[in-house]
């Protein structure tokens, strides 16, 4: 599984973080994949192998990005349908249509996706899931606070885009202080899987569903020597 974030280049006036993949670069990594022969898989494909591993096909990989900048329309979106891949994008249901002020001080202002934007994503073959509603650490709520950010973000989306939401991406990679009770609460609220953002590869079977590792992409990360891993 890999995890990324913006594609391209920053606003006028800001400094490119390491969460900017510039567009050469990540034409590049998906060249990788093809020619590695990896499969990169829809997220309808990816949960029925959850459920029958037996289902997913030979080195098969999921692309998927965090938080729903507007800048994934572009250049991102290019190369996606360039080389013909799915991929699915993690939204946080608070911030759509507005700015990343979760990332103030940190990473410079984009713009998220509104509702048309995901509508053009979800019909270029990009599969809108669930980031949370505000976007806090979950870390730093408690558990009626995270109940609640599962089911309004789960409902806002499902709202928005008339179909069942079925994954979560945890903000900032923080599945909170008690993970096994935040899987519950995610379980109850009909989530069929959970991403870490990091933690390297899946090699092994079982997958722990609410537990996904991702690899963190970013612009000096050699994928070629992962896949070879």
């Amino acid at each position: 599984m890999l995890g990324y974030h913006k594609i391209g280049t920053p606003p006028p006036g800001s400094l490119a973080t390491w969460f900017y993949v510039p567009e050469e670069t990540f034409a590049t990594q998906l060249a990788c994949l093809t020619s590695a022969d990896w499969k990169v898989i829809d997220l309808a494909t990816f949960l029925e192998g959850l459920e029958t591993p037996s289902t997913l096909p030979d080195r098969s990989v999921l692309l998927t990005f965090d938080d729903g900048c507007h800048s994934l329309t572009a250049a991102a979106l290019d190369q996606l349908q360039r080389f013909g891949f799915p991929a699915v994008v993690f939204v946080p249901t608070d911030f759509i249509g507005k700015t990343n002020s979760f990332d103030v001080g940190v990473e410079p202002e984009e713009r998220i996706c509104d509702w048309g934007d995901l509508q053009r994503l979800e019909e270029a073959g990009i599969s809108i899931q669930s980031h949370s509603a505000s976007h806090q650490s979950f870390s730093t709520i408690d558990a009626t606070a995270l109940d609640q950010e599962l089911a309004r973000s789960k409902a806002a989306l499902e709202q928005g885009l008339v179909r069942p939401v079925q994954a979560f991406a945890y903000p900032f990679g923080d599945n909170g202080t008690d993970p096994p009770a935040t899987e519950a609460l995610l379980e109850r609220a009909g989530y069929k899987c959970a991403f870490l953002y990091g933690g390297g590869t899946i090699m092994a079977e079982p997958v722990h569903r609410y537990r996904i590792p991702r690899i963190a992409m970013g612009p000096d990360t050699d994928l070629e020597v992962i896949l070879e891993e």
